[in-house]
């Protein structure tokens, strides 16, 4: 288990001259700066552990534990790829289907006739045993799983 620690700093701004130069910031006096000082504090919550904020800073402690190795804790999981070569070759319909080019018309057409052609160049939709493979190389593809 990892052992987090809350930190909080206060910062305090010097006192300013009565004449500053032009373009320079003009803070305010000492005194004044001491009752509004700027409180930055790094609190983050991780989903599976408890908030921090309750507790105290000591109840957080390292010290207060044994000393355990360091554990990383991610709270988003890896960012995946698209494969790119099936982007080019995979579209999503208006209805979330996914549709494809048919094969066979690059090249030699001449002994294709017209009617073949046409049906070959329409889009034909990817059948449902291959939605997964789509899918795992298209992780961002906005799919109507239920659209029939």
């Amino acid at each position: 288990m990892a052992s987090l620690t809350m930190a909080s700093f206060a910062l305090r701004l010097p006192p300013s001259s009565s004449r500053a130069p032009r373009g320079s910031v003009r803070l305010a006096p000492p005194n004044a700066a001491a009752t509004s000082s700027l409180k930055l504090s790094s609190v983050r919550r991780i989903s599976g552990f408890p908030s921090l904020q309750s507790r105290g800073v000591a109840a957080v402690s390292p010290l207060a534990r044994s000393p355990r190795p360091l554990t990383v804790v991610s709270a988003k999981g890896y960012k995946m790829k698209t494969h790119k070569a099936s982007a080019k070759r995979f579209r999503v319909t208006g209805r979330g289907k996914i549709v494809r080019r048919r094969a066979g018309k690059q090249h030699l057409l001449a002994k294709k006739n017209t009617k073949r052609k046409l049906r070959l160049s329409k889009l034909h939709p990817v059948s449902r045993s291959d939605y997964d493979n789509v899918i795992g190389a298209l992780p961002y593809l906005k799919v109507n799983r239920l659209a029939k």
